[in-house]
């Protein structure tokens, strides 16, 4: 099993450059880079299946060790997922651009390094894989060279990432002088000095928080998301933010002995972005802005979800946030992949280079009603609506809140519950616009939506009705990964 799990790993990193080649190679087949892509993350997917029947395992390459336990198996699925649909959804997608070859090499180069973080066991591997994601997916917010808007958006992300990658050495530099060594499990081990593990786990919270767009540290994503190709803006929503906050849990897991206040600046940071993000929201008129600011908003329950289970020591509460996790990277990915399915047929195929405003949505309800009911059920689950995902995992969250029974929790809780109602304010009108009539009603021909766009977000359409009806589906997954997360912090 030991050569499966380096296979996963090792698969994405060959596939990459052979990707690149095939389309330098082959220009007339501007299809083969992606059907190398897609042959690679079908193997991917027989290895992580094979691999889900084994014990949680690792195998060591020299200094290297490469460990798949509960959390990593939680968040290759998630990789998997996304990054499947989003290669599906950008054969029709992006077919008229430039560089084909390096867009699908550098979403499997993304992929791979997500699967890098999930599987780090030491602090300098996990920042090593986490500088590959941030890379690639720089590299992929930068597809449009020649618009300047994304240009910007390429400056800023750049700029931010660099900064949250100076924290981050600081904070392994500090580890390392204090215990010695940078592997995870020896670190817990190790008796910390109660001021260096503060300043530790403060320096990874600010680096991580970067990468995730934790509120005050979230000015980079509104304009990556809205910049980006529609499947690019997927994944980052549906899991580059997550790989962050996997990547901190894993920092601060080390540092047990402030395990209560870990649990406590969580819950901060997370009932403060979802204010802000809430916020920010209702100001927009571009709707993969307004949905960007919404995943600010979106990060604070995951965030708020595994405060509660730190700062209480509840199973319940990290279960709920990673449950919260995986339902967010679908919902979001599935919003962004339906408003990239209104710009392809709106604008002509014209790309994300004209920006969708919610004015624009007027009689789409009626013109695409698929595309149009993806998007509502997506809004609506975000929301918190029942029978849909969203509401079981924020129902989830807010009751292991309130099992604590503290009074700093409650009002947290209580404050979450009221944001949750609030985000309605900015998630209906998007979806009044689409079944509201067209001022001018349109009598052209309809462009036929492709398969390829179809068909990844029914899979998510019906994936966040079922978790909303039955959300036990996704047990295996939460409740080894929310054990073990309750076993680093002491719960």
């Amino acid at each position: 099993m030991g050569d499966l799990l380096f296979a996963l790993v090792a698969l994405p990193l060959v596939a990459t450059p052979l990707i690149y080649l095939i389309g330098r190679t082959v220009p007339g087949w501007p299809a083969a880079p992606r059907a190398v892509a897609l042959v690679t993350l079908a193997v991917m997917w027989v290895i992580f299946v094979a691999l889900t029947f084994a014990a949680p395992m690792e195998i060591a390459l020299g200094n290297v060790v490469l460990h798949l336990d509960p959390l990593g198996q939680l968040f290759v699925a998630l990789a998997l997922a996304a990054g499947t649909a989003a290669v599906i959804y950008s054969g029709p997608y992006v077919v008229h651009e430039a560089g084909l070859n390096k867009y699908y090499a550098l979403l499997v180069a993304l992929i791979g390094a997500l699967i890098g973080v999930a599987c780090s066991r030491d602090l300098f591997n996990l920042w090593v894989w986490f500088e590959a994601v941030v890379v690639s997916s720089y590299l992929l917010v930068m597809f449009y060279l020649d618009d300047g808007l994304t240009l910007e958006a390429g400056v800023k992300y750049l700029v931010q990432s660099a900064a949250g990658t100076g924290f981050a050495l600081l904070g392994i530099a500090l580890v390392l002088a204090q215990t010695g060594t940078l592997d995870l499990a020896g670190i817990s081990e190790s008796a910390l000095d109660p001021a260096a593990t503060l300043a530790a786990g403060a320096l990874f919270v600010v680096a991580f928080g970067i990468k995730v767009g934790l509120v005050p540290l979230h000015t980079w994503l509104p304009d990556a998301y809205t910049r980006s190709p529609g499947p690019i803006s997927a994944l980052l929503a549906a899991v580059v933010g997550k790989a962050g906050l996997i990547a901190l849990l894993r920092a601060l897991a080390g540092l047990h002995g402030e395990a209560l206040s870990w649990g406590l600046v969580l819950m901060t940071l997370g009932v403060l972005s979802i204010l802000v993000g809430n916020l920010l929201a209702l100001r927009q008129k571009e709707v993969k802005r307004l949905l960007a600011y919404s995943s600010v908003s979106q990060i604070g329950f995951i965030l708020l979800g595994l405060g509660i289970g730190m700062y209480a020591g509840r199973a319940a509460g990290l279960q709920a946030g990673l449950l919260h996790l995986i339902n967010h990277g679908i919902m979001k990915g599935l919003a962004f992949l339906a408003a990239g399915a209104l710009v392809y047929n709106l604008f002509s195929r014209q790309g994300d280079r004209v920006p969708l405003r919610i004015d624009d949505l007027a009689g789409t309800g009626r013109r695409f009603p698929l595309v149009a009911a993806a998007l509502t059920i997506a809004l609506l689950s975000l929301a918190g609506m029942p029978p849909l995902a969203g509401f079981m995992s924020k129902w989830q969250i807010l009751a292991a809140g309130l099992d604590v029974h503290s009074g700093l929790v409650d009002a947290l809780v209580v404050f979450a519950a009221l944001n949750s109602v609030l985000s309605l304010a900015y998630y209906l009108p998007v979806i009044n616009a689409m079944y509201k009539p067209a001022a001018v009603e349109f009598t052209g021909a309809t462009i036929s939506l492709p398969l390829a766009l179809r068909a990844p977000m029914a899979f998510l359409a019906v994936f966040v009705v079922v978790v909303g009806v039955w959300p036990a589906v996704l047990t295996a997954l939460t409740e080894p990964a929310s054990a073990q997360l309750a076993a680093l912090f002491g719960g």
